[in-house]
């Protein structure tokens, strides 16, 4: 039997759009929890990611990204309440640009990934970072994080 994928036309697949970020890193700074006029919490913080590869020469190079990161409602006081400068966490969002332009009419921009998902990935006790290991989502209840077992696992 042939999947009905093989038959999908160019087209079809080329009109779907996806803007969708997955990071693993720590976090650079403590978050910093506001709120809006109309009380809703929003959380900020930046992440680096870092890679290692050899050079041509063979010495070891690194390179660390660093990502503006935001998210909202319980997901934000979440962030705020459980980490901290170098928490190891996995992100799931989106990228989100916004631009404004200073008094000398200069043009600038911004692009932050607005968190949908979150999993600390430190262990409890870890003094790098303040997780219990939970996984969090914006969509989620505050405190109630998702349960994996081993039948949930693809390996």
């Amino acid at each position: 039997m042939i999947s009905k994928a093989v038959f999908l036309r160019k087209e079809n697949i080329m009109a779907k759009d996806l803007n969708k970020v997955m990071l693993i890193g720590r976090l650079g700074q403590d978050p910093e929890l506001k709120y809006t006029q109309s009380g809703v919490a929003v959380v900020s913080f930046s992440m680096a990611t870092g890679s290692k590869w050899k050079d041509q020469e063979g010495n070891w190079q690194e390179r660390t990204e660093w990502h503006n990161c935001k998210a909202w409602r319980n997901l934000a006081e979440i962030v705020s309440n459980y980490l901290k400068k170098g928490s190891k966490i996995y992100v799931e969002g989106r990228l989100e640009t916004s631009n404004w332009e200073d008094e000398n009419k200069k043009k600038h921009y911004k692009t932050e990934i607005v968190v949908d998902e979150m999993i600390m990935l430190d262990s409890k006790g870890d003094n790098s970072g303040g997780g219990s290991g939970g996984n969090y989502s914006s969509t989620k209840p505050a405190g109630k994080p998702a349960t994996t077992t081993d039948d949930d696992l693809p390996f």
